[in-house]
């Protein structure tokens, strides 16, 4: 059974010259101990998945229809207060830039104390206890005496090891990752993304990873949901969309990565650009970038379609399209 859910969702941000679209129809599932990778390029509907997902959606932007299911419970219609509890409880989050995630004036001990007696019935000496052992957890030296340290006391990896042990601070179900390594250094990026690995196994926890990084999508992620325009373009498991990807957009992606193994001077690009939220195309919001569109591709929006391993939203995948190909 799958431990997230999401059913079409739909998020909207209405302005003085109508309201624009910016999540379209997306859906899919993470089952309990899996990765899943959400990538795309910026604009996509990246991290506005994770904030829906998590209840931290910027005002005026809404969920305007669909459904987010935790555990059977539907989330995305909860009080604020509730939805307060279920984040940290039940779904940590993981921000790209640690210092924003912690406390200056705060020692780390605190933040992480604070938020385990939020969500647990806890002593404080018990509170402590744990803390120190999400730093050891989390591969922080020395944590015994590192609790009582203050955020700007850790390197930018030691900050984001720290977020990770606040991400697990409740034992949560569900981990959402927003860009966790972009701001680190390769090294550190790598055993960031061991880290998460660990955690999934030995936690059983899901991770939900939002990053516009390929190579990390291929070094973490169990499965891979490849976003354009606020839609689902493709999602499979991670070996199949990058080395057969089915969606044009996603051929056009991997196409873009240097490849060691091949001299070429000049790398492949998908040309123009993505459509801003008031001019997205009928049909395939892909359609104007391209290389193989065809007439209903213009006309009609594909829904996700069986493409061998993986699902497609491409008429090229339809049984009845190949004739008009």
């Amino acid at each position: 059974m799958s431990l997230l859910q999401v059913d079409r969702l739909v998020v909207e941000f209405p302005g003085r010259h109508g309201t624009l679209r910016a999540l379209d129809g997306i859906s899919f599932e993470i089952a309990p101990g899996e990765i899943l990778g959400v990538v795309g390029e910026s604009g996509a509907g990246k991290s506005l998945t994770g904030a829906s997902i998590i209840g931290l959606l910027e005002p005026p932007g809404r969920i305007a229809s669909g459904q987010i299911l935790l555990e059977g419970q539907r989330i995305d219609n909860l009080p604020y207060e509730q939805m307060r509890h279920i984040r940290g409880r039940k779904i940590g989050a993981i921000f790209q830039d640690p210092l924003t995630s912690l406390n200056p004036l705060y020692s780390v001990g605190r933040q992480l104390v604070e938020t385990i007696q939020a969500h647990l019935p806890v002593s404080n000496a018990e509170a402590r206890r744990r803390a120190i052992g999400l730093l050891e957890d989390t591969g922080i030296p020395a944590a015994a005496e590192r609790v009582d340290h203050f955020p700007h006391q850790f390197s930018g990896g030691m900050r984001q090891r720290v977020v990770i042990a606040l991400a697990l601070a409740a034992e949560p179900k569900l981990i959402v990752a927003d860009e966790p390594t972009t701001a680190l250094d390769v090294s550190i990026q790598a055993q960031i993304i061991q880290l998460l690995k660990k955690i999934c196994k030995d936690r059983g926890a899901a991770v939900m990873l939002i990053t516009h990084d390929m190579g990390v999508i291929a070094e973490t992620c169990d499965r891979v949901a490849v976003l354009y325009a606020g839609r689902v373009a493709e999602i499979g498991p991670v070996h199949e969309v990058i080395n057969q990807p089915a969606h044009p957009y996603t051929l056009g992606l991997m196409a873009a990565i240097p490849d060691i193994s091949v001299d070429r001077e000049r790398l492949h690009q998908i040309d123009g650009a993505m459509p801003r939220l008031n001019a997205i195309p009928a049909g395939c919001a892909y359609n104007p970038r391209c290389p193989r569109t065809f007439d209903r591709c213009t006309r009609e929006r594909p829904e996700l379609l069986t493409a061998g391993a993986t699902s497609a939203a491409c008429w090229l995948h339809d049984a009845h399209a190949g004739a008009q190909a």
